[in-house]
């Protein structure tokens, strides 16, 4: 197994002399230049990851980890711990709401175990535990270092699974009960923002369930004092594991080249922990929505991502990547078209100053 430094090291710059043979077959198609927009940057930035213009969007896979958290504890949540596993579960036999969606997109989706709490092995869910969960971020770190980076290593192996068998898109999505409060946590002291500037209502809480979310970042965070120049300090203090792996699966994907879509907010924070690590790694990550969460906007903007659909979701499993994923086939359908100012005899565009 590579430690997090291998990983790290095999992330290389874009190439872009394949960025830009992407732009000009862009600019010969016949239409406005850019007009397809993010659409046309976000084909040109996978040209530029994997080195070639010729680019392909399938076969696809969601990942989606499950873990749960100890901040339940605190009554952040509407619901307890035990639905983390039962919607696990369900993902596996293809029955949760990311489901039918990801089949519409041609996706596969594989549900992994990294920390769901008392969980026996469920048919369809994959096995990457690393501990029972995680401790209440309130009372002390949600794990030890070792097992944060095991978490990350288990994500970033992940992902370099689905390269080798030759799957051309990732997605990077979650499950687990309590993790809208890590995930504040984590960008409270990544982005040195005050609690209440990020935490937000999750799936649905009143205003005083609301306030003790707040008041439990903010004693996560005095408790434990975060390091905001080590991401990976900052994960195993006051984050999860399936921050942690997510953060992993994106570094991973980043070290073989195969572009990984992000999903709501949670999924990028873990982008903003991976960007943290290593800055290069943004070059394998596509924006998908912004997320209906008050710190969605916020985290995009630090991950410097355009997102081309903003939905006002929040459902998590990786649901918003799998819905941008039919934006991209149909982005990609235009750059394969061949129609360009020539062959439909268009006198072509011409950028202007």
């Amino acid at each position: 197994m590579m430690e997090l430094n291998a990983w790290l090291s095999k992330i290389a710059p874009p190439d872009e002399a394949a960025a830009r043979a992407a732009r000009a077959r862009w600019d010969s198609i016949a239409k406005p230049l850019g007009s397809l927009g993010i659409l046309e940057d976000a084909i040109a930035q996978i040209a530029a990851l994997t080195g070639s213009a010729d680019v392909r969007l399938a076969p696809r896979t969601l990942l989606v980890f499950c873990a749960d958290n100890g901040v339940v504890a605190q009554g952040v949540t509407q619901c307890a711990s035990h639905v983390t596993a039962s919607v696990a579960r369900a993902l596996g036999e293809g029955r949760s709401t990311v489901n039918p969606m990801a089949r519409l997109a041609n996706c596969a989706v594989r549900a992994v175990d990294v920390g769901i709490r008392d969980f026996a092995p469920a048919p369809g869910v994959l096995d990457r535990r690393v501990q029972n969960g995680t401790d209440d971020i309130t009372r002390g770190p949600a794990m030890r270092r070792e097992a944060c980076l095991a978490a990350i290593q288990a994500g970033a192996e992940l992902a370099a699974e689905q390269a080798r068998r030759g799957v051309r898109l990732l997605a990077a999505g979650e499950m687990g009960i309590g993790n809208t409060t890590t995930a504040a946590a984590v960008t409270a002291a990544l982005l040195g923002c005050p609690p209440e500037q990020v935490v937000g209502r999750g799936a649905g809480l009143s205003d005083a369930g609301l306030q003790r979310k707040i008041e439990a970042v903010e004693t996560a965070l005095r408790v434990n004092r975060p390091d905001a120049a080590d991401a990976v300090d900052v994960l195993a203090k006051v984050g999860g594991l399936d921050l942690a792996a997510m953060c992993g699966a994106f570094l991973g994907a980043a070290a073989c080249r195969v572009p990984v879509l992000i999903d709501g907010f949670i999924s990028a924070v873990a982008a903003l922990c991976a960007l943290r690590l290593c800055p290069g790694a943004g070059g394998a990550m596509l924006a998908s929505h912004v997320s209906a969460d008050r710190a969605g906007q916020l985290v995009m903007q630090a991950l410097g991502k355009r997102a081309p659909l903003t939905a006002e979701m929040r459902l998590g499993e990786g649901s918003g990547a799998v819905v941008a994923m039919p934006l991209l086939d149909m982005a990609l359908e235009v750059y394969n078209s061949g129609q360009t100012f020539g062959r439909l005899g268009i006198e072509s565009y011409t950028k202007q100053s």
